[in-house]
């Protein structure tokens, strides 16, 4: 498989000619100019992606990492570790949320052992285990910089695999208990908001523990001093291998030429940190949902990316990727099966542009 490196070095922007058919055409369909919003902007987008202005996607599928958090020693979750563990294993059962959304849009999961503390035998299971866990954050660095790497290229692997058994259409999620708190260290890191912006209650938390919560990860920033113009460093110190691995999905996606959604909090900053070490990356991004945990649209600005879905979820596992997958899909058959002004016989001169 090509390293982290050439992946990187490989992407490349969206494809310009496409993106300006894809634009013209849109223009030219029965309606009026920009009525379909941000249906239209996703079908040009996924235009830009492919390189081919009509999309059709065959295969789709949602990518989930789990691994376990060393800081969970400091007591910033109101689970216990082995949740993560437990769940895990519940996915393989088809009984989480991110199970029964994929059925309901017809896509498929991929489930990652990137570092659980603990063994499960789960037919499917992609094993591919750093170690059990990160180490605690508020003590010294979550993982060495050797193991950043490599979590990034066990996302990459994954995301090449699936292409090559023809997905082209992917989701990002995770499972991992205490993943909130190692989220909002990194966008801490990279943005230098304060936790009052960045961190939430996570899976629920009495107000003392929240406390405890912004006080760790404060810690964590304090004993670590992450480099923000290093987000391999901001990783290594204060991340977590669930989010390493999507950063390496991203990157891969783009490197593929494969659009790829964004869930909620955990997947956005993994998101953030694949877009600062290639900009590029975030051109083949979709972004789902608007979460409930407090940090996400500052976030969400850091990247550059609108979600688009107001539900008030906050579940993770990928949950909003599926339900992008039905809007995805919408706007490519919108592009692909309408019929223009010169084929319904309608006259176009009298139309208004009606985009702000």
């Amino acid at each position: 498989m090509m390293g982290y490196q050439a992946i990187v070095k490989g992407i490349r922007p969206l494809d310009e000619k496409a993106v300006s058919a894809a634009k013209n055409r849109m223009d030219n369909l029965i309606k009026p100019i920009g009525s379909l919003g941000r249906l239209e902007d996703i079908a040009i987008q996924l235009a830009g992606v492919t390189g081919k202005v009509k999309n059709k996607f065959e295969k789709k599928c949602t990518v989930v990492m789990s691994a376990d958090n060393g800081v969970m020693d400091e007591g910033v979750s109101a689970a216990p570790q082995v949740v993560t563990l437990i769940q895990t294993g519940n996915m393989f059962k088809g009984i989480c949320g991110i199970n029964v959304l994929s059925r309901q849009a017809g896509a498929d999961v991929r489930i990652v052992d990137i570092g659980i503390n603990g063994e499960i035998d789960c037919p499917g299971l992609i094993r591919k285990k750093i170690r059990p866990g990160t180490s605690n954050m508020a003590k010294g660095p979550a993982m060495s910089r050797d193991e950043a790497i490599q979590a990034i290229e066990t996302g990459m692997e994954v995301v090449s695999g699936l292409v090559e058994e023809g997905y082209d259409l992917l989701g990002t999620g995770e499972m991992g208990i205490g993943n909130t708190s190692t989220s909002s260290a990194v966008l801490m890191s990279l943005s230098g908001c304060s936790a009052e912006v960045a961190v939430g209650k996570g899976a629920g938390l009495t107000e003392e523990d929240f406390t405890k919560k912004k006080r760790v990860i404060e810690t964590a920033l304090h004993v670590n001093k992450p480099d923000k113009n290093d987000p391999i460093d901001v990783l290594a110190k204060v991340g977590g291998f669930d989010i390493a691995g999507l950063v390496g999905c991203y990157l891969a996606a783009a490197f593929h030429r494969v659009p790829i959604v964004v869930d909620g909090f955990i997947s956005a900053v993994a998101a953030l940190v694949a877009a600062r070490i290639s900009p590029l990356a975030r051109e083949y991004m979709i972004p789902s949902h608007f979460s409930a945990e407090p940090g996400v649209e500052y976030l969400m600005k850091e990247i550059g990316l609108e979600p688009m879905l107001l539900l008030k979820m906050r579940l993770g596992e990928g949950t909003g990727c599926p339900l992008m997958f039905h809007v995805i899909e919408s706007a490519a058959a919108v592009m692909r099966d309408m019929a223009t002004f010169e084929e319904g016989a309608i006259e176009s001169e009298t139309l208004v542009d009606i985009r702000e």
